[in-house]
């Protein structure tokens, strides 16, 4: 689609602020007002619309997807969605581990027990480490706990979580990367430790570090993103 606007500014509207092209106001895709909590998400938005060239990439609209799904979706059914999103504390990739005398097994003590034993103390659960690949179930009151920590969070946030929780395929570094002070690097390079370990030893391919950049990227901004919904 060719940039069909020149100027892109941010006003307060309603509950909240939007983004305003040539002094129109926008919608999401579902057709409702597009307006959001904070100014600094507004400005993030409006930097996406700004940034766009001649043509529009659709792909560089990373907080707009975002922001529309949590308009759209979640503010609508945000129980539904907490219930998608929960499964990931069930296979948690933080709780299985190699065998203990396998060497990897070191390797994920190391990094993940720290991540593991914090989220215990932070949401006042316990979760049940597995050697092996065999699931075993977690804790129901564990469950719970996570259901209640979900209920809490704002329809933006969830959206956000919903990106941080998939993309590591663990609930707990997914609302990790939701804390204010949350190292991104490293709640990255733990959700893939595994691929890590294995591009030590048997090298690593170019196609799966760029994958692996396009998917830090992802993380990161949804982490942001939740951030910015709530400054």
């Amino acid at each position: 689609m060719k940039r069909f606007y020149k100027e892109v500014t941010v006003e307060a509207a309603d509950g909240g602020f939007g983004v305003r092209l040539d002094g129109r106001a926008i919608k999401t895709v579902g057709g409702r007002p597009q307006v959001v909590p904070t100014r600094a998400l507004a400005e993030a938005l409006a930097a996406e619309w700004a940034g766009q060239g001649e043509a529009i990439n659709p792909a560089h609209f990373v907080y707009r997807d975002m922001t529309d799904y949590a308009l759209d979706v979640v503010t609508g059914d945000p129980a539904s969605v907490a219930a998608e999103i929960l499964p990931y504390a069930e296979t948690d990739t933080l709780c299985y581990r190699a065998e203990p005398d396998e060497a990897f097994a070191v390797r994920q003590r190391l990094m993940w027990e720290p991540l593991l034993a914090d989220a215990e103390v932070r949401l006042g659960v316990k979760f049940v480490r597995v050697s092996g690949i065999i699931h075993k179930p977690q804790p129901p009151e564990t469950l719970a706990r996570l259901k209640v920590e979900l209920d809490r969070l704002n329809p933006f946030e969830l959206a956000a979580l919903r990106n941080t929780a998939s993309l590591a395929a663990s609930l707990v570094i997914g609302l990790a990367a939701l804390l204010p002070d949350a190292d991104l690097d490293a709640l990255w390079d733990a959700a893939n430790l595994e691929e890590d370990w294995q591009a030590e030893l048997w090298g690593k391919d170019e196609e799966a570090l760029e994958r692996r950049g396009r998917r830090a990227a992802a993380f990161a901004a949804a982490a942001r993103f939740a951030g910015l919904a709530k400054a």
